[in-house]
């Protein structure tokens, strides 16, 4: 049976991938040690998807580690000698880091580089996958010209219809120092591919998510919308008239590309991997469409300050991703999506989050 490692196991994208290669027949050894709780509080919790996974997944191994422990890292990946690495692990929020860099560089960028060189000692040729984010571009997609319709911003340029491609510079930008420390991780994620021939790939996300997703303010766009919506909770829209742009992509979606890596893997590669053109809503859109399916009104207050280094459009440009794995594309739609997270909250709300 061959063996996958996953990090961040317990997390949106970690627990997804765990499930699928779950019922591809894999052995299943997941990391987390719930670091997600000690960033955002109780909110942020995710014991219970790690439950879930014990749960549902019968040749499931959790491991409580943190990735920036690297001897442990060391160790447990010579022990393991896994087939395939996905590592999803990370201080996420693009708010919070600048209140704590040091543990937000020591995970993101230091926790990659423990798991890239235990991979190099002991496992060499397990494919690596790696999720990165479109935050290493930083602000600069904001140059762009834009234009005002009613409920959006849009790509004045016809060049970026289908959106942000790989080739978008990702220095001399403001990128938070969230986006800065998943850029060290990002060029370390190509560079042991590059320098050492490991098959390897940073997955650049725009918005993932999914109904696993333990959304607050200040990580998990759809999922916190959603739930503030069923709860009444005030949801605060920061700057450029609500009318900013986000595409969104499924959990499931993402866990079906990085099968599709595995399966033909390449070194050293970066894709774009986000909803696309058809997946994208604007702040304004979201609450129409999650007012719809809940016949709640949103409650929200509009803040004139935006967040710093803040996207105002980011579509991902996926033609790159199809090109390489034309069997992958986007199943799960906007509607799905709003649907299932909606039906996730409503759930864990008559049990416990």
């Amino acid at each position: 049976m061959k063996k996958l490692l996953v990090t961040g196991s317990s997390g949106l994208i970690g627990s997804e991938v765990c499930l699928y290669f779950a019922a591809e027949g894999w052995e299943i050894h997941g990391i987390d040690n719930n670091q997600r709780a000690v960033f955002f509080g109780p909110k942020g919790d995710t014991r219970w998807n790690q439950n879930r996974l014990q749960r549902s997944i019968e040749a499931f191994a959790h491991h409580e580690l943190d990735i920036r422990d690297r001897q442990g890292v060391l160790d447990l990946i010579k022990q393991l000698k896994p087939d395939a690495i996905v590592h999803t692990a990370a201080q996420p929020s693009h708010d919070l880091a600048a209140s704590i860099p040091f543990a937000d560089f020591d995970t993101n960028a230091v926790g990659t580089l423990n798991l890239l060189e235990a991979a190099r000692q002991h496992s060499p040729e397990a494919p690596f996958a790696s999720m990165s984010t479109n935050k290493v571009y930083g602000d600069a997609p904001n140059e762009l010209p834009l234009k005002e319709l009613e409920t959006r911003w849009e790509y004045a340029d016809e060049a970026y219809w289908n959106g942000i491609p790989e080739t978008f510079r990702i220095d001399q930008s403001k990128h938070s120092i969230f986006g800065a420390s998943k850029v060290a991780s990002d060029v370390m994620v190509q560079e042991y591919g590059r320098y050492f021939n490991m098959p390897t790939c940073a997955l650049r996300g725009g918005c993932l998510t999914g109904p696993s997703h333990s959304g607050v303010e200040l990580h998990g766009f759809l999922s916190y919308l959603i739930k503030c919506n069923l709860t009444g909770t005030k949801y605060n829209v920061y700057g450029y008239k609500g009318k900013q742009v986000r595409d969104n992509i499924h959990s499931l979606d993402v866990a079906r590309f990085i099968a599709a890596f595995i399966a033909n893997p390449r070194p050293g590669e970066v894709y774009n991997i986000g909803g696309g053109r058809d997946n994208s809503c604007s702040i304004f859109e979201a609450f129409a469409k999650i007012e719809s399916i809940s016949g709640k009104p949103m409650v929200y207050e509009y803040m004139e300050q935006n967040r710093s280094g803040d996207h105002i459009c980011y579509i991902s440009d996926l033609r790159k991703m199809k090109a390489h794995y034309p069997g992958w594309d986007i199943r799960k739609s906007l509607e799905d999506i709003f649907s299932e997270i909606y039906a996730a909250w409503a759930n864990r709300a008559g049990t416990s989050e």
